[in-house]
């Protein structure tokens, strides 16, 4: 069984607007999978249908074999839930917000107070339970979160963008916990994300989705290999046409990004680096610097749609940061 099922998924909004545009997605049990694209490209529609939030337009998507759309019910039982925008009362303490949330999801009270207060120790919250969120830093206010998501034991775990404007430290403690949990209880996770790094480390499968429609599916090893190469990058002192000459001559596949630096393509550029660097001094061109680079996912989206992943990346992070701040002042 899929943890989840999606075959020939379509989504339209008003004004004839098409988020999904027949979406094939499965999701092994007990899996990490990302779904990694700009935004804008249907990750969020994904998920929103995939929570019984709203329906598709066509198609059909199930979590463990039940309907997101006639078993709703039963498939909010089975899920944990992390979005994008906050989710938290700022003006109360950790600890209410949990409490509230048990109440919610309907814990007996006799094992409220143990779940909290194991869920905060596994969130590294116990200390900072008692202090209002509004004075908790963005990568408490996540793992807060997350620990919610995870009181009714979900056998698949959702998440939106789970560490958008977090630091690189806090974006690890995140992941750290998500993993010790998933390793504990073998839940399924399943997350969407613009950062091709966290879903290069985390995820056992990635699916790259851009404009409504998949591209490309597999394990990120196995993404990048289609690849082909990794890649060499130098940049050089002066005009690049001599050393752009030398590298034609022979035969490195060459192109020039938007720093001025030549991209070397090469299937072992930790080989290929130093004999390019003794070619070009022995043509009198002088190398500045020259890196090797390991292919990414952002490669990968690259070669099949001609645009980033992350070109838009800065600006979304402002985005949830201005609107996450607004929240958290009471606005």
């Amino acid at each position: 069984m899929f943890a989840i099922e999606a075959r020939d998924l379509v989504k339209v909004y008003s004004g004839n607007v098409v988020a999904l545009n027949g979406v094939d997605l499965r999701v092994e049990e007990g899996a990490s999978h990302a779904i990694l694209g700009p935004n804008g490209a249907g990750k969020t529609t994904f998920i929103r249908i995939i929570t019984t939030q709203i329906k598709p337009t066509s198609g059909s998507a199930k979590v463990f074999g039940y309907d997101v759309t006639s078993q709703a019910a039963s498939v909010r039982r089975l899920i944990g839930y992390v979005p994008q925008e906050m989710s938290l009362w700022t003006d109360l303490t950790g600890y209410e917000n949990m409490l509230i949330y048990s109440k919610i999801y309907g814990l007996e009270p006799g094992s409220r107070r143990k779940v909290i207060e194991e869920l905060l120790e596994l969130m590294e919250l116990t200390d900072a339970s008692r202090r209002l969120v509004k004075t908790y830093s963005g990568g408490m206010i996540r793992r807060l979160e997350i620990a919610i998501a995870l009181m009714s034991r979900p056998r698949l775990l959702i998440l939106d963008e789970p560490t958008i404007g977090l630091d690189p430290r806090a974006r690890m403690m995140v992941w750290e916990k998500l993993l010790a949990y998933k390793k504990e209880s073998n839940t399924t996770i399943f997350f969407a994300t613009h950062y091709m790094d966290e879903a290069d480390r985390y995820a056992d499968r990635v699916t790259l989705i851009d404009k409504g429609k998949i591209v490309a599916e597999g394990a990120p090893r196995e993404l990048k290999a289609s690849l082909g190469s990794d890649k060499v990058i130098i940049k050089v002192q002066g005009n690049t046409n001599e050393a752009r000459a030398y590298l034609l001559d022979n035969g490195y596949s060459v192109e020039t990004n938007g720093n001025g630096e030549l991209i070397v393509a090469a299937k072992n550029p930790a080989h290929v680096l130093p004999r390019v660097i003794e070619g070009l001094y022995s043509r009198g061109v002088a190398v500045l610097e020259a890196r090797a680079v390991e292919a990414t996912l952002d490669d990968v989206f690259i070669k099949l749609t001609g645009r980033r992943i992350s070109e838009d990346e800065h600006g979304r992070v402002r985005e949830v940061l201005s609107t996450r701040r607004a929240i958290r002042r009471g606005s």
